[in-house]
Order: C-alpha cells, then structure tokens, then sequence
C-alpha cells in the first residue's frame, strides 16, 4: 500500500540515480500520475453463483467422497430472511438442492404460514453442504471446512434476519455447545465480518416430523419472528392458543 506522495519520492529518487550515472545533469521529465493504492475488498468479486460453483468442487474435507450432489442453497438473492438448516439429507443430495424431502415440505409450510417463501423472500442453505453417512451430525471439521462458505453467503446475501433450524446448525453458526432449549428462548444477534446479523433458533422440521409436542414451541416461535419482519401475516396477529391445535398450522 503506497500513496501518491511515497511513489513520487521513489520515482524521484530513481530518476536522480539514472540521471546522475549517465550523463550527470538532472533530466526534464513529463509529471507522474500516480495514485494511491487501495485495498480491494475480496468480497466485490465474489458471488452466490461463485461460492455454489466452488461447493460443487470442494474437496475440503471426507464428506465430498460420498456425496451425490454438494447442495449450495438457493431462494432470493435479497433475502428478508436466510434460513440455514444442519446439512443435506438423502433427497437433497440426489437433487443438489436444499430441503426438499419430508423435513422440506413442512419447512415450506412453516414458512408459508407466516408469508414467506424459498422463491420470493428467503434463502435456504445449510451449515454444510454434502450429506454426512446415513444423515448423522458433521463432525467438527466437517463444519469448519464449510464455514467461509456460509459466511461468505450471508455477507453476500445481507438477509434481515436469520432464522436458525436445529441444535446442530446453532451450535456450529453461534460457536457453542448450549442445548436447543436455550438457545431458541430469545432473539439476538451475532456477527459475520464486520456486520450484526439478528437470529431467531427453533426446531428443525425433522424434529418436528419426529415429534409433535415441538410443533407449538416451534410455531410460538414463527409468531415471534413474523413479529419482528416486514411482512403481512396472520401470524402476526394475536393467536388464542386455546382455539389452535398445533396440526392446523404446522
């Protein structure tokens, strides 16, 4: 990193030396049009379409060597609202895209009941993006090896808010080992590069396949987050629990 005033010191003292070992009298030259440098920032050249090719060829770490398809993610690329799950399930990898099997269809629905959408207002990825053996939980440097993919996506992608699917994705995006239950009690917020980014964790919809009694906490927790967004929705409004089963919303 040079300024102007530094290359013009250089340059004078050059031309002196070539001056000075050849014919010995001080030359006339046209004036130098120096700038100063700057520092490029990575990130202006960098794209959802370059971090899904480059995802598509890593070989960062053992999850590469099974995998069907690496799935990037996909959805808005203005997202109001970046939805990141655990990693791909055997669907998702057979298609190179995110949740599109039964946990992928009750997302769709979740998100539906508070108006939005995987192809108008959010974006869909995961914490890694190939399928770990028979869908257990990465390993550790599984996620690390994934990590500037994710990171590089939200600074990208700049969404409103986060929402937060599964112990799994939590722990591995907020850097801690605190159980599901905790960590879906509140709204906060945690930084990408230099930017705060507000995060709302709740259940995965895996779970919820699994386990009825997490669809009410799940849904008090789409109400809470339709209550923070721009968006209409029925959600928002007052819901009487006593009048809403959980089946008829998700």
């Amino acid at each position: 990193m040079m300024s102007v005033d530094e290359k013009q010191k250089i340059a004078n003292f050059l031309d002196l030396s070539v001056d000075y070992l050849g014919s010995g009298y001080k030359s006339v030259r046209e004036k130098y049009n120096f700038t100063d440098d700057t520092v490029q920032d990575p990130a202006e050249n960098d794209s959802i379409e370059q971090i899904a090719s480059e995802i598509r060829e890593c070989k960062n770490c053992q999850l590469c060597v099974k995998r069907t398809n690496a799935v990037p993610g996909e959805g808005s690329q203005h997202p109001l609202v970046m939805v990141i799950g655990e990693g791909p399930g055997q669907d998702e990898d057979a298609k190179g895209r995110p949740f599109v099997g039964k946990a992928g269809q009750l997302l769709d629905k979740m998100l539906s009941s508070i108006n939005l959408s995987r192809n108008e207002n959010c974006f869909i990825a995961n914490v890694v993006k190939c399928r770990p053996p028979n869908n257990r939980d990465p390993y550790p440097e599984e996620t690390a090896a994934c990590a500037h993919f994710i990171e590089r996506q939200i600074s990208l992608l700049k969404p409103k808010f986060i929402l937060i699917l599964g112990r799994v994705a939590a722990q591995a995006l907020l850097k801690t080992t605190e159980p599901i239950v905790k960590l879906r009690t509140s709204i906060s917020s945690f930084n990408v590069g230099n930017t705060s980014y507000p995060y709302l964790v709740t259940y995965h919809p895996a779970a919820l396949l699994r386990n009825e009694e997490y669809k009410r906490p799940t849904w008090e927790d789409l109400k809470t987050l339709s209550s923070k967004l721009e968006v209409k929705s029925d959600a928002a409004k007052e819901v009487k629990s006593s009048s809403l089963s959980n089946n008829e919303v998700i």
